[in-house]
């Protein structure tokens, strides 16, 4: 299982994100010495690595959909932001973040429940395609049932490329020993790194290994994440998140 797939117009990649929304995100944070709010940080992140897609699939004047998505925010209940899965053509002339209001609860395993029945259904039209992958964001402990057994069940989905694969990004003051200075020289959080948070820990758990071919591309605009690390990143600062979601769609691409 090597993750070698090309993300092309006929073997598009498709990433599901699952954003939590619950009232936490309204918290602040830093944001390139400026603080502002999670929910705010997340947004313009995801907007990024949506631009950085447009710009890999566009040739000429052309844009090929060599990307499909998912958008799936979630708190007691679970939003399908896009209306359906939708090609990265069609998501670059939405605004599909612009009316994401917060909420109460985070309930984590209902989220997952809904990206595995899309990822069920969807899965024979993805099958000569990168293994898809769920990039998951969250500030907190979920409340309702333990998300473990439906993620355990979405990284064991078996695809010609590999397993799907599981990323989290975990907004979080707390959960490293050392705060990191320089994303761009970080190494990324390998299987035996120490966390301090709990909930941390167990998201640790449930991250995949990344590929070498995302590795590869990440390389390519200039971090350093070492061999071994997991798809797991601490959302310390905006730098940080926006690495996340970089990593998300770091597919090989041709």
């Amino acid at each position: 299982m090597d993750y070698r797939i090309q993300a092309t117009q006929q073997t598009p990649a498709y990433i599901v994100y699952l954003l939590d929304i619950s009232a936490s995100m309204n918290q602040f944070m830093d944001a390139g010495g400026e603080q502002k709010r999670r929910i705010d940080v997340v947004t313009a992140a995801l907007n990024s690595a949506i631009r950085q897609m447009v710009f890999r699939s566009t040739k000429g004047s052309r844009l090929s959909p060599r990307y499909k998505l998912s958008i799936l925010a979630y708190s007691d209940n679970v939003f399908d932001v896009l209306g359906g899965i939708k090609g990265i053509d069609e998501v670059a002339r939405m605004r599909p973040l612009e009316n994401i209001q917060t909420q109460r609860l985070t309930n984590t395993a209902k989220a997952f429940e809904v990206a595995e029945k899309m990822l069920q259904r969807e899965r024979e039209n993805l099958w000569n395609c990168p293994a898809p992958l769920i990039c998951h964001m969250t500030d907190g402990a979920f409340t309702g049932e333990d998300p473990e057994p439906v993620v355990r069940r979405i990284m064991e989905m078996k695809m010609p490329d590999g397993n799907v694969l599981v990323e989290n990004i975990f907004i979080s003051d707390e959960i490293l020993k050392t705060p990191i200075k320089n994303s761009r020289k970080w190494p990324g959080i390998m299987p035996d790194t120490y966390l301090e948070d709990e909930y941390g820990n167990k998201l640790k758990k449930l991250s995949s290994p990344l590929p070498e071919s995302y590795r590869e591309m990440m390389l390519e605009t200039g971090y350093k994440i070492e061999p071994g690390a997991l798809m797991m990143l601490p959302g310390t600062n905006a730098d940080l998140v926006s690495l996340g979601f970089q990593m998300s769609a770091a597919t090989p691409v041709r």
